[in-house]
Parts: C-alpha cells; structure tokens; sequence
C-alpha cells in the first residue's frame, strides 16, 4: 500500500517537515512539495533567521519543540554548506523583569553594562543563526536528495474544494502555508499577519548579533549572516503591504547605527518584506471530515525558524510510520 504526502508551503516550516517525512525512508511512501513561490521569496527568506522564541506561543508541548530544533541547527551548523552558524551575541532587556525562560537550552551570562545601551541589561549567550540564501537551497537539496520532489502547483481556496481537490493525488496532505494556511482550509480566520520589513547591508566587520526587542524607538536587531548583516525590524500587526517602505526603512538604519555605531552609512544591498503568521496558539494538528488526511502546522509568529525542527518532528509522529511490507502483505492476502 502506498502512501503519497504533499506538504504544501516551500518556507523553512515546509521544507523541514518534507525533509522529515521522507528522512523515514520507507518504501511505498512518496513527499511532494507544493508551492506557487520559489523558497527564496517566502517570508522565510526575509526572516532574521535566528534561533530565538520571538511572537509564538509558550508552553510545555512548544519548549520541546524549541529544545528540538536548536538540537538539529547546532548538529547542522557542522556542515559549511548547510549556511548555519553559532553567533556570539547580546539579547538586550528593557524590563525591570525580563523574560529568560530560553536560558534553560544554551549558556548565557550577563552582559556587561559597557555593552549595552544605557538602562539596559541584557544576556551574551551564542544560537544559531541562519544565511537563508544558502540554508533554504541546502535544506531543498536535502529534500531533493531524499526523494521529495517540489511541485509548482496552486491548491484552490475552500470555494473550489480546497485541500479536499488533492485526494484525487495524494492520500495525506501538510499544510504549511504560514499567512495563507487558516484560508486554505477554510476553517480558521485566527491568522493575523504581522509585517517585518528588512533591510540587508554590507558587513564592516560586525560578527556579533543585537537583538532589542523593547528598544523605546522600536524593535532593533543586527544579525550577522555570511553573505551581510540583517538589519530591523517592524512588528506591524495586520499589515500586509510586501512593498518596503522608505521611511520604515530609514528609521531602522538609524537605530541600527545607534545600537552599533560602525553601521552609519554601510552600504545598502537589498531590502525585503515578510509577513508572520501569528495566533494565539500554533495549529499542529489532524483536522477530520476531509476526503483525505489532512494536518495543520502553521500559526509560528515570527518563530518559523526556532520551531522549525521540532515542527518537523511533530508533524512527523502525527502522520506516523509509512506503511510497512508485512502490512501490504496482509492487505493482498486479505
């Protein structure tokens, strides 16, 4: 008996689940990437690409889920090809209070006050930190090399069937579509889009991240990929323009070179917009009465990612082993 899986969404969320669905190796068993956009322009690709809980939900089920990514990028992180590295740097905290619950899965200490802006404290700790333009093609080639094959296909909207079309090709079917995944289904207007815009500049020799998150003029983070620094952000709650918007833009360059002086004046390369999938829990789950299995996995936030693996994983023990030989031995026999 065959088992035919079509994950549609080619983000960092649906490549890893597709990479771990297929990883089982099982015969019988065949995963197909759904998508209408290439990897490159998915929100994965504009996302700081940091491992770091930002705007998704806490709780026990997602730390495992947080614990198990940050397991697989630092075993990842030990292939150069793979655009994975383990960055030193500073998590800066505006709050009398701060929130260090992710402390509990790496070394961290605390910064000193001549690192950090004035009033501020803040944690020096080393995560995972993501180059997308090489991360994103490694991980499809980890797929491709895997059997997945990537299709470009668009999946009508509930009007049109929707997921139910696809059981005429495939007997299990992941969706992984981030903003677009509660319309897809049909059954969930929850998704809130929370607009991040980016822009990327050339590296004078910062190798250390910033992330400062409560800063009094707005979200500010440094992020040293390999090919330039990421420089941002926004939190724009229900904005979905994916144009950049110059004075946006303006406003984190200067709070960029204010966090990190060397930065006035780096040289522009590229600018991007992406849109988070926010709710106020993630949906990782089977959603019965479709004519075929169907599971929901999305609603990260600004989390994709941090939870990446771990989503991969979950998913994974949902759908469950592929059919075995003894199995389809048993259905001929009757």
């Amino acid at each position: 008996m065959s088992e035919r899986i079509a994950v549609i969404g080619a983000g960092v969320i649906g490549l890893s689940i597709a990479h771990e669905l297929a990883a089982a190796g099982a015969p019988g068993r065949t995963v197909t990437v759904l998508t209408e956009l290439d990897s490159l322009v998915t929100t994965s690709a504009a996302a700081g690409a940091i491992w770091f809980p930002y705007e998704a939900e806490r709780s026990p089920a997602v730390d495992v889920m947080l614990e198990a990514s940050l397991r697989r990028f630092r075993a990842i992180a030990e292939d150069p090809d793979a655009g994975v590295d383990l960055r030193e740097g500073i998590i800066i905290e505006r709050s009398a209070t701060p929130e260090r619950s992710w402390t509990r899965w790496v070394d961290a200490r605390e910064a000193s006050a001549a690192e950090l802006p004035a009033g501020a404290t803040g944690m020096r700790t080393r995560l995972p930190l993501a180059t997308m333009t090489q991360y994103l093609p490694w991980l499809q080639a980890q797929c491709h090399a895997l059997g997945v094959r990537l299709e470009q296909r668009s999946v009508p909207g509930p009007e049109q069937q929707g997921v139910d079309a696809l059981a005429h090709d495939f007997d299990i079917v992941v969706v992984a579509a981030g903003v677009r995944s509660g319309a897809l289904l049909g059954d969930d207007d929850t998704v809130v889009p929370i607009r991040g815009q980016v822009v990327r500049v050339s590296n004078p020799g910062f190798w250390e991240f910033r992330i400062d998150d409560e800063g009094p003029e707005g979200i500010t983070y440094v992020l040293p990929r390999r090919d330039c620094l990421v420089l941002g952000g926004t939190h724009e709650v229900g904005a979905i323009s994916l144009d950049p918007d110059p004075e946006i833009e303006a406003g984190i360059l200067a709070r960029a070179a204010a966090l990190v002086p060397g930065l006035a004046g780096a040289e522009i390369l590229s600018r991007a917009v992406g849109l988070r999938p926010a709710r106020a829990t993630l949906r990782i789950e089977e959603v019965p009465g479709r004519a075929l299995r169907v599971i929901a996995a999305y609603g990260h936030g600004g989390a994709g990612m941090t939870l990446s693996w771990g989503t991969a994983e979950r998913v994974a023990a949902l759908v469950g082993p592929a059919p075995s030989s003894t199995a389809q031995d048993q259905d001929r026999r009757g």
